[in-house]
């Protein structure tokens, strides 16, 4: 097992009717700003809760962050907490809202260019951030209970990512009753980005880290036996809160100590987004089968041992069982009816893998993965199998 450290702030308040506490949570002198998306907090009910949770609390207001959180919609925002002198903030949405409040507490207090903090990066170190609270409307990133995110630039195609240990929320409410309003295709996303922020943590060479296996291999069987019961039109308040917890657990630094990660399957899955805003999780799905069947030599050991606990694919050589475990991976999203061909989702693909090389290039990406040895040009091939 690798050396680490390990502290994750974040107090998590869960279930139903916990948002209620918020009031005890953000301290009574704060002035708050309620960062939320398009307005579907208003028709579930989550935005009477926390206005009437925090109704002795001063609050401004600003919606309309997209998914993949935009600069140019953040940069408006930055301008409310200067003139209004915000103090705390208040992210009420998924990942992306959460995303950008975390880039919107790097950048209050940032003497210079914000843009700079994403492109340098420049990491945000405990004290630097303003602090923040999440009220999570749709689980899948984690970012409730992380220190990262992500941020789209509409001028420029790029997307980057940046974090640091002073960008922990201070306390992030989960309510499982949210998965109730939220549309399928998004749970569908949901379940397949928590489901790959894993694999991108275990799908790497064998360890001696046990327990961590473990812990990933749990939540990837929890994801699939949940996944058709969150799907299903009735609504099963504990496949829910299993779902949501799932989601949180993936990627809040717990299965990452100990053992190597891989993360080439997120950049190049960016790229895509970034190009054809295709969801996010969705283009996850499209690079993962080919990035496994691309490094099947170095990842084959971890992959039969996936196939093995987690799909019970106990017949075969270790080559068969690995190659039938990626089989399963991908028969998995497709259940959710997640395609997982590029071509399947943009007529406009042939020159794709160019500009995904490209762009590791231009971003001194030359070395990705557990092994940090996968190039630009590599990057090139597993998009092209993609196609």
């Amino acid at each position: 097992m690798l050396n680490f450290e390990l502290k994750n702030p974040t107090k998590i308040l869960f279930g139903k009717g916990e948002i209620a506490k918020l009031a005890k949570e953000i301290p009574q002198d704060a002035n708050i700003l309620m960062l939320y998306g398009g307005g579907s907090i208003m028709k579930n009910g989550v935005y009477d809760q926390v206005k009437d949770a925090l109704k002795g609390h001063k609050i401004e207001e600003f919606g309309g962050i997209p998914a993949n959180p935009e600069y140019e919609v953040l940069m408006e925002a930055l301008k409310i907490i200067k003139e209004k002198n915000i103090n705390y903030l208040l992210a009420v949405g998924g990942g992306s809202v959460i995303d950008g409040t975390k880039f919107l507490s790097a950048a209050a207090n940032y003497d210079g260019e914000p843009w700079d903090i994403l492109r340098k990066p420049v990491r945000t170190f405990e004290g630097q951030g303003m602090p923040f609270a999440t009220v999570l409307t749709l689980p899948a990133t984690g970012s409730e209970m992380n220190s990262g995110y992500v941020i789209s630039r509409r001028g420029t195609g790029e997307k980057l990512s940046s974090g640091g240990p002073g960008l922990f929320p201070v306390v992030s409410v989960l309510d499982p009753e949210v998965v109730r309003s939220i549309p399928k295709n998004q749970i569908a996303n949901g379940i397949a980005d928590a489901y790959t922020h894993v694999l991108e943590q275990y799908m790497t060479y064998k360890t001696a880290a046990t327990l961590q296996d473990r812990f990933s291999e749990s939540i990837l069987q929890t994801l699939q036996e949940v996944a058709p019961k969150v799907m299903n039109e009735e609504f099963d308040y504990d496949a829910a809160a299993n779902f949501m917890w799932c989601c949180t657990m993936a990627l809040n630094g717990l299965i990452a100590k100990g053992v190597p990660t891989d993360w080439a399957v997120h950049g190049m899955g960016h790229e895509l987004t970034a190009q054809y805003g295709i969801d996010h999780a969705r283009t996850l799905a499209i690079i993962a089968p080919s990035h496994y069947r691309y490094n099947f030599n170095s990842k084959k050991e971890k992959l039969a041992q996936y196939a093995e606990r987690v799909w019970n694919i106990t017949e075969g050589t270790l080559e068969e069982k690995a190659e039938k475990g990626i089989q399963k991976m991908e028969e998995f999203f497709q259940s959710l009816g997640i395609k997982t061909k590029l071509s399947e989702y943009t007529d406009d693909y042939k020159d794709t893998a160019k500009k995904v090389e490209q762009a590791f290039t231009d971003r001194n990406w030359l070395g990705q993965g557990e092994y940090r040895k996968l190039t630009p040009q590599d990057a090139y091939k597993i998009v092209e199998m993609s196609y």
